[in-house]
């Protein structure tokens, strides 16, 4: 450990069980000598296991509903009593889609869910800033983390109205970090990260495809849950003062890859079989 968060007061959101990035952030911040609040919605505190985390890392949990600013405001006032003053940096790692949930296909969303899931996964993220912007919640050279998923950029079909959720909330991060920067040298970034494996992830059409493919292409292989929670940490240290407005990969390469060699040999290994068996087809014709 390198004390890389001593003294630093910090709220991580999303921690639900023991495979989400978020649970590893608060792990990792606590190792590195910081103190935090633990949030998350009050069903998913029901859900979870968070008490365990919280009892692990000697933090406070308080409920709230991301989507409610009166609950915002709360979280922010009690953290900063609790911290004893203003906050050093806020993870944000929320994501959910009532579609995905409900097996809709992209092209046959119910538009109520998806208002419900950009509300949650994206909106939340504005809410959160714009109630820490008001209330100078955030000390100078604070850091402000968002999780995103490649899907922003390039299309994943089952990964449905979630790729609509990231590219907003990564939007919202350059747009309003612009001005968090200018008037309260807060930085703001989002870390598009590999698929993870973790509980919310799973929910996803498909998603062991997207980690087994994701795999074979990038030449590092895929980032764990904890190599995330590593590369967070070194955002919200004082070693990355400048850096904001970024969308940085956390993939093992993967978004700069076209093909790789393994994924081809596969895909070459296919088509010759199908090749063989149309060959055969015909000569039987």
């Amino acid at each position: 450990m390198y004390n890389l968060l001593k003294g630093k007061r910090g709220i991580i959101f999303g921690a639900l069980d023991s495979k989400s990035i978020a649970w590893k952030v608060a792990e990792r911040a606590h190792e590195e000598g910081a103190t935090f609040v633990l949030t998350n919605a009050p069903v998913a505190l029901r859900l979870g296991t968070i008490s365990e985390l919280a009892d692990k890392t000697g933090s406070q949990v308080i409920p709230a509903d991301a989507t409610s600013m009166m609950d915002l405001e709360n979280l922010i006032d009690k953290s900063m009593e609790i911290l004893g003053g203003k906050i050093d940096f806020v993870l944000h790692s929320i994501g959910m889609s009532v579609n995905v949930r409900r097996g809709n296909h992209y092209t046959n969303q119910d538009y109520n869910f998806t208002k419900t899931g950009w509300d949650v996964s994206a909106l939340s993220f504005h809410r959160l800033m714009s109630m820490l912007y008001k209330k100078d919640a955030m000390n100078e050279w604070g850091s402000v983390v968002a999780l995103t998923y490649m899907a922003a950029q390039r299309v994943f079909p089952d990964y449905n109205d979630m790729a609509d959720n990231k590219a907003y909330l990564e939007s919202v991060a350059r747009s309003f970090g612009y001005f968090f920067g200018r008037d309260k040298k807060v930085r703001v970034n989002t870390i598009s990260q590999s698929p993870t494996p973790t509980t919310a992830g799973s929910g996803v059409k498909g998603f062991d495809g997207f980690i087994a493919y994701a795999e074979e292409m990038s030449p590092l292989g895929n980032a764990t849950a904890l190599e995330c929670a590593d590369y967070t940490i070194s955002l919200f240290s004082d070693l990355t003062k400048k850096v904001t407005l970024q969308n940085l990969f956390h993939d093992g390469g993967f978004s700069n890859m076209g093909v790789s060699t393994a994924i081809m040999d596969t895909f070459m290994e296919n088509y010759t079989g199908k090749e063989d068996s149309s060959e055969e087809a015909k000569t039987k014709k």
